[in-house]
Order: C-alpha cells, then sequence, then structure tokens
C-alpha cells in the first residue's frame, strides 16, 4: 500500500477546443507517446460526430460521457475469511475515468470490416453512447446491476 497519497497531476488543455477532458481522452487514446497522431484521431472522431448529429460536438462529447459515467460499482471486502463484493458510490474523478477507458477500449474492440479507421470506431461508440446503447453504456449498466445485485452487503461498507 502507498505511505501517501499519489499527487493529481494538473492536465493542460487540447489545443483546438481547450478543453482538459478531451485532453484526457487523447492521452487514453495516445500510443507509444504518439499525441499528435492520438489528436488527429479524436478531432476526426468529433467531426464525424458532428456530421452525424449536427450540434457542436464538445456538447456531444460531454454528453456521451455523461451516458457513460458509473454511479455504483462493486468493490471486493474481505470479512472474517470471506470475500464480498460490496456496492460503492464512485467519485466523480473515477467515474470519468472509467467513461473514458471504457469508451476507448470498447471503440478499438470494433470490428475493422465495419469501419476502417479508430476516428470511425471512436464516433460510432460516442454516437451509440448517446442513444443510451454500445459497449461503453453496456459495462456501466453491467456495474450497476452487479452494485444493485450485491445491496444486501452494504453493510460491509467502510
Amino acid at each position: 500500500m502507498r505511505t501517501k497519497k499519489a499527487a493529481i497531476r494538473p492536465i493542460k488543455p487540447d489545443p483546438k477546443y481547450h478543453s482538459t477532458k478531451l485532453a484526457s481522452l487523447i492521452n487514453y487514446v495516445m500510443r507509444d507517446g504518439k499525441k499528435t497522431v492520438a489528436q488527429k484521431q479524436v478531432y476526426q472522431a468529433l467531426l464525424l460526430v458532428e456530421a452525424a448529429k449536427k450540434v457542436e460536438p464538445m456538447k456531444l462529447f460531454d454528453e456521451a460521457i455523461e451516458h457513460i459515467m458509473p454511479k455504483m460499482e462493486v468493490r471486493s471486502r474481505r470479512v472474517g475469511g470471506a470475500s464480498y463484493q460490496v456496492p460503492m458510490p464512485v467519485s466523480p474523478r473515477r467515474a470519468f475515468s472509467l467513461s473514458l477507458r471504457w469508451l476507448v477500449n470498447e471503440a478499438n474492440k470494433r470490428s475493422n470490416k465495419q469501419y476502417h479507421t479508430f476516428a470511425e470506431k471512436l464516433a460510432a461508440e460516442m454516437l451509440d453512447a448517446l442513444e443510451d446503447h454500445g459497449g461503453a453504456v453496456e459495462k456501466k449498466n453491467t456495474a450497476h446491476r452487479m452494485a444493485e445485485s450485491n445491496k444486501a452487503f452494504a453493510h460491509f461498507r467502510w
């Protein structure tokens, strides 16, 4: 375990939309330190989403993230030799991190036959999230179902 709590590093806003949330998404998409490649992919995805919905892309991005953010999750808690899945509320910071992680991972899982670039996959996942379906929203729903089914162990919360 840590002796100290890890310091939260400030994130610089992205150059085009001046948003720290979008900069976080770019950092999640980034591979091998190639930030400009990640930026191009994310900006292209935002253009595709904007073309599909005819609304400002940052508003759509925020709305998609809101649809993906979990409110509850289960955490393992060991009590008297047995492990219990205890439902816990998710902090806003962790909910945002989980939503970005789920968005990028589910976009990566999409078929290469239907979508040719990662930008198309990310845009499709965001559009699905706006309509409350898709892989990332399913992850959230699974987390909520787990929390709901383990509600009996809520008294083990610490």
